[in-house]
């Protein structure tokens, strides 16, 4: 599977859109602003530049991708107005894959700029927002360009499948399963590991080179407490998703090798994995590293259907569609999306009332070395 190719967001602002369903997304921003307000102010009290470059990577679009440049901006308003000085000029960076819906995201840029010049008023500097397409897992920007860069819900998604995973694969080692489970092979545990220490060592280089010395980073997204790939936090969903697959293969609505093929290029790390990536690439300070849990559905509401409030199994089989249906479609065909989900939102459903799993999610802040 060529990620860069089919991995996007749900276009447009339908019923299965990223815009409607990305309210999970959405709070953990909110949970992360006090990391990233700590982060922000901590650089400003070291180097106050006239000009700042600052990136968002995996911005996807809709009411998100605004609101975390939105809240930066605030932050650091807010630091110049108490320290009675100009705010600098704002060089901002929305950055996903090519496939993204930058349409949506450019259009939405007017209301931004007025709203920006009626909270803040005529003398607040100037901001220049450019998007930029293409991977994190390379170079993306100018060398030492950056100030602060900040990424939400973005890094578990690795570059590619793990090599002998994917759909050439001669053998498929991970049968009925779509992702690491209790009962896959350990090669299938190894090949995800070392297919996200490449990645995130990667990604560690290409920043080093983009971000000034003293600049810094926060980084959040879905990972795991424990050391264990195969614990319930970290692949029940997946294994949700595979048997509502696997669900379909006897009623002859997709053959069994299609779902013996499909590996999610995804990897939930422990916080272990991610200080022992930080230490080896070397160019970064790890000033903080939390976890925290969140509910699959978010633990917020979503509209009202015209036949009543949706279930939690519906909420979250929405969320998850509207992430990963292109992967899936361009697998699976169309075709079979809407009855997928809906099976996929009753185990869900029976799931959560047996148990309230939680995701976990992992935020971090690096600071690069001078």
């Amino acid at each position: 599977m060529e990620v860069v190719e089919v991995l996007h967001m749900n276009k447009g602002a339908g019923e299965t859109s990223y815009a409607k369903n990305s309210k999970v997304q959405s709070k953990i921003i909110s949970i992360t602003k006090t990391v990233t307000e700590e982060a922000i102010i901590e650089l400003l009290c070291k180097n106050f530049p006239e000009s700042m470059g600052i990136a968002d990577l995996g911005c996807s679009s809709g009411p998100n991708t605004l609101t975390v440049i939105s809240e930066i901006i605030d932050i650091i308003y807010s630091k110049c107005s108490n320290l009675g000085c100009p705010t600098p000029e704002f060089r901002i960076c929305l950055n996903d894959l090519y496939s993204n819906d930058f349409n949506d995201v450019f259009g939405s840029l007017p209301a931004f700029y007025n709203k920006l010049k009626e909270e803040k008023g005529t003398d607040f500097g100037q901001c220049f927002i450019t998007g930029v397409p293409g991977s994190f897992y390379g170079r993306l920007f100018p060398r030492k360009s950056m100030h602060f860069v900040h990424s939400s819900s973005s890094l578990h998604w690795l570059s590619q499948v793990p090599p002998g995973l994917d759909r050439k694969a001669s053998t498929a080692i991970n049968k009925g399963r779509i992702y690491i489970s209790k009962t896959s092979p350990q090669s299938v545990l190894d090949s995800y590991m070392l297919q996200f220490q490449k990645d995130f060592s990667l990604f560690l280089k290409s920043r080093s080179h983009e971000i000034v010395p003293g600049g810094c980073m926060v980084l959040s997204f879905t990972g795991r407490k424990s050391m264990d790939p195969t614990a319930i936090e970290s692949c029940h969903q997946w294994e949700l998703l595979a048997q509502a697959l696997m669900n379909m293969v006897p009623e002859g609505l997709i053959p069994e090798e299609k779902v013996d093929t499909f590996n999610a290029p995804y990897y939930g790390p422990c916080a272990e994995e991610l200080e022992l990536e930080v230490q080896k690439e070397g160019s970064f300070i790890m000033d903080r590293l939390e976890a925290f849990e969140i509910d699959w559905d978010g633990g917020v509401d979503m509209p009202n259907t015209i036949n009543g409030t949706l279930s939690s199994g519906q909420r979250v089989a929405k969320t998850i569609r509207a992430v990963i249906e292109s992967m899936l479609e361009s697998h699976f065909g169309r075709d079979i999306m809407d009855d997928l989900f809906q099976r996929h939102a009753d185990l869900v459903d029976k799931h959560l009332a047996k148990t309230r799993t939680k995701y976990t999610n992992l935020v971090i802040h690096l600071v690069r070395k001078g």
